[in-house]
């Protein structure tokens, strides 16, 4: 697991865009199409969200985003790694570069949204190692066999 640098990002980069629409792409694959709650690019550029890219030198390795939700909450959004660096740590330094922002913001409390299936067990895998588990919906999410929310206190 190597080193990796953690930037504000833009959404400007193709590398970015690319793997954000890699991800909407399994996303959709994976999920019904009425569970597919991870955001566009254009949406992950408003002001109530806060965007963040992981690089390996020169290649992107992972991307995540912070949602603000009000004063004391936040919630985990377009958490990926590039398909060349899952297990390797990148999805995990996303993940922290998050809670350290979180923390630094007065966030006492994080949520999530993902699936139940195979496919996002290392995800749900990542989270409960860093302190997540269930949790009941909030917002517009609604636990079901697909669907599971996560959080934890800061």
């Amino acid at each position: 697991m190597g080193e990796y640098r953690i930037v504000a990002d833009d959404l400007t980069g193709k590398e970015v865009t690319e793997l954000l629409a890699f991800h909407l792409s399994e996303m959709h694959r994976w999920s019904p199409a009425c569970k597919v709650h991870a955001m566009p690019v254009e949406r992950l550029r408003q002001p109530d969200v806060s965007f963040y890219s992981a690089w390996d030198g020169e290649a992107l390795a992972a991307v995540g985003a912070l949602k603000h939700v009000d004063e004391t909450r936040g919630e985990l959004k377009s958490m990926r790694a590039a398909p060349g660096y899952r297990g390797k740590g990148a999805g995990q330094a996303i993940l922290l570069h998050l809670l350290a922002e979180a923390d630094r913001r007065g966030y006492r409390w994080l949520g999530l949204e993902t699936g139940r299936p195979d496919p996002f067990q290392p995800a749900i895998a990542l989270y409960t190692k860093h302190g997540f588990a269930e949790c009941t919906p909030f917002g517009d999410y609604v636990s079901d066999e697909f669907s599971l929310c996560m959080a934890r206190e800061l």
